[in-house]
């Protein structure tokens, strides 16, 4: 058996696949761009036919740039922006609506609603999420209850719901399919985490029918046959997970206290909490890292909504740079940001805070201000985002030491160092940065039998690059302050 294997890395602003061999090696890449959409304020769309093509081509691409058939590839692992909601027809596949985004925030009002019916300790209870925008549940309640005659095309059984994940599996396996794994269903506000099961409660309050949601499965499992007409031959789709529980595998964060952190348009640190699903008292989510043959492994999460996609902005809204890789040197090219702080509340503020009304601001200008200090003060906004998550977990009892770091922004040295000084915590870089695709490949691999074992996957990781705090507690502890006041400012609620 060859073993090369395909991992679909569907995310937010661009549709990536990876040939993987068994060492964990990248063999080949394709990868496509596609449309933000922005409807109204905090508004956030795609378009799942756009989704649907991207992933495909760069499939093709992927598969060619490795120099291989896709005969050769022993099966498939499938990776996704999560939380992202379409409902499609179940003869045609086609959506009834476009994609609503993660970060769409169209929904505060009912989440608000909800709160005020004093009904959140027990969603929290049951999914480990808190009432927010951000989920699943109460996207699929707005497209019921917006689109014209959806709700009865629902109640008829006409309808089906998925995350990304499901939508591509669906489509992959010619409508054979309908499921998702634990990880995805983690993040809907609609199952329960302790019993795995679609909570009947949860749907009643969404006013959500059954019907409509996917079967739930283990992260690596039988998920079918990919149909022989995409890519000439049918191959088998072997795990699907969330991209940030993905890229928790691709670390080897398999032990209770390791804990990622992965810098893609958001910003996610998961923290392994084992076989205990631990309720937070700092605001951060629990959810389920994996479930592997029925063992479920759970995690605490911090979700930043605008990481990567901040420096997107100084890119394409504010056109002052011409590409990312910009910012370091910018960022190097002055002493400090002189001041300047940049909140990218674009869409709200995830952990610690869940403030779906705040709005981002660039704080702190003066006479003196130029480029060069907006773009280091947005690199910094990231790394005091981690540090509000750490704070959180440490007050959680985590006690961290190391944290795995990657997604693309990490390939940036300026902003793993700054990320080392501001947390005060060893950061390790891996050889490979794409973790989220490799978990996907890995854990097709281990359903394949390509691996026996999370130990042996484990074995696998290699650190590129430590860095170590260097910045000292005076300067820190007033850096950090700083931004605490700036965010103080942007909040809905003083």
């Amino acid at each position: 058996m060859d073993n090369f294997i395909l991992a679909i890395d569907q995310g937010t602003t661009s549709s990536r696949a990876i040939v993987f061999n068994q060492g964990g090696e990248i063999c080949g890449v394709g990868q496509q761009e596609f449309t933000q959409y922005y409807p109204q304020d905090a508004w956030v769309e795609h378009d799942p036919e756009e989704i649907w093509e991207t992933t495909l081509n760069s499939c093709r691409k992927a598969i060619a740039a490795a120099g291989i058939s896709a005969a050769d590839i022993a099966g498939i692992g499938i990776t996704n922006q999560r939380e992202t909601t379409i409902v499609w027809d179940r003869k045609t596949g086609e959506a009834v609506y476009p994609a609503i985004v993660w970060q769409d925030r169209r929904t505060a009002a009912r989440c608000a609603e909800l709160k005020g019916q004093g009904v959140e300790s027990i969603v929290s209870q049951r999914s480990g999420l808190l009432l927010d925008p951000y989920f699943s549940g109460s996207k699929i309640g707005w497209i019921l209850d917006n689109v014209s005659g959806v709700r009865a095309r629902a109640l008829a059984g006409e309808l089906a719901f998925g995350t990304v994940d499901s939508f591509l599996l669906w489509r992959l396996t010619g409508g054979a399919e309908h499921a998702t794994d634990a990880t995805n269903a983690s993040r809907t506000l609609l199952f329960n985490i302790h019993s795995q099961q679609w909570d009947a409660d949860l749907l009643a309050l969404f006013n959500i029918p059954e019907s409509m949601l996917p079967e739930v499965k283990d992260s690596c499992d039988d998920y079918g046959r990919c149909d022989s007409q995409w890519f000439g031959v049918d191959i088998p789709i072997c795990a699907l997970i969330g991209d940030q529980q993905a890229a928790t595998v691709g670390q080897a964060c398999f032990k209770p206290g390791m804990a990622k952190s992965t810098y893609g348009t958001g910003c996610f640190v998961v923290l392994n909490t084992g076989a205990v699903a631990l309720r937070s008292e700092h605001r951060l989510l629990t959810t389920v890292a994996y479930r592997i043959r029925g063992e479920v492994c759970y995690a605490l999460e911090g979700s930043i909504f605008v990481a990567g996609a901040a420096v997107q902005w100084l890119r394409d809204g504010l056109q002052l740079i011409g590409s990312a890789a910009e910012t370091q040197p910018l960022a190097e090219s002055v002493e400090s940001s002189n001041g300047v702080y940049m909140v990218p509340a674009f869409t709200g503020l995830g952990a610690p805070y869940w403030d779906p009304d705040a709005r981002g601001a660039i704080l702190g200008i003066t006479r003196d201000t130029g480029i060069a200090h907006i773009a280091r003060a947005t690199l910094e906004s990231v790394c005091y985002q981690t540090r509000d998550l750490l704070e959180a977990m440490r007050g959680d009892g985590a006690d961290f030491t190391t944290l795995r770091v990657d997604g693309g922004m990490v390939a940036n040295n300026w902003v793993v160092q700054r990320l080392a000084d501001t947390l005060d915590c060893r950061c390790e870089r891996p050889q490979v940065t794409e973790t989220t695709a490799l978990g996907a490949a890995y854990l097709a691999g281990l359903q394949l039998g390509v691996y026996q074992s999370l130990d042996e996957i484990a074995a696998l990781w290699r650190c590129e690059s430590g860095f170590d705090p260097a910045m000292n507690e005076v300067d820190r502890a007033r850096r950090y302050t700083g931004w605490k006041n700036a965010v103080s400012r942007v909040r809905s609620t003083h």
